[in-house]
């Protein structure tokens, strides 16, 4: 489906937003207890923020709560050490019915020398739920820059790749 076509097919039911509307942006100091005994953050810890981030972004886009319904792989790339700064950032990549990507990159920041460095990404999935906990429509996404545009042609081929994953065709 093109972009077009994903704009209209819910254009009388819900109104397109765009990507900068949910786009969310959090930023984590790194601590002692955060840290593993070689004084990198734990992954599990970073995973957990951008948990919290895609959800945001998810949230703030279609209004209703959500939950988190895959993760795409997440592979560090650097460590991150105690006295660091992590900075998340979540944006909608595209809005497929019920479900919405949401495309979180990290970025990890040395407060005495002012390096950053990227750390990792992800791809992670949600669907939005009403009242009742059931799945619920979400509003389009309007991406407007081409980077915008890139991710939302990309997020098509991605929930293909998903969809086979999870019905064991791959």
């Amino acid at each position: 489906m093109s972009l077009s076509e994903d704009s209209e097919r819910l254009e009388g039911d819900l109104k397109g937003k765009k990507v900068c509307e949910s786009r969310t942006a959090m930023t984590e100091l790194v601590l002692p207890n955060d840290a593993n005994t070689h004084g990198n953050v734990l992954g599990g810890k970073v995973m957990h923020l951008m948990d919290l981030a895609a959800a945001i972004a998810a949230f703030r886009h279609c209004r209703n709560p959500v939950v988190t319904v895959s993760v795409d792989s997440v592979r560090f790339l650097h460590p991150v050490k105690v006295g660091a700064v992590m900075m998340f950032e979540a944006v909608i990549t595209r809005a497929f019915g019920t479900s919405m990507e949401i495309q979180v990159e990290v970025r990890s920041e040395d407060l005495i020398t002012g390096e950053q460095m990227r750390t990792c990404s992800a791809y992670l999935t949600f669907v939005a739920i009403d009242e009742q906990g059931k799945p619920t429509s979400v509003p389009p996404i309007l991406p407007e820059t081409q980077e915008e545009k890139q991710r939302f042609e990309g997020a098509l081929l991605r929930r293909e790749h998903r969809l086979r994953l999870s019905s064991g065709e791959e």
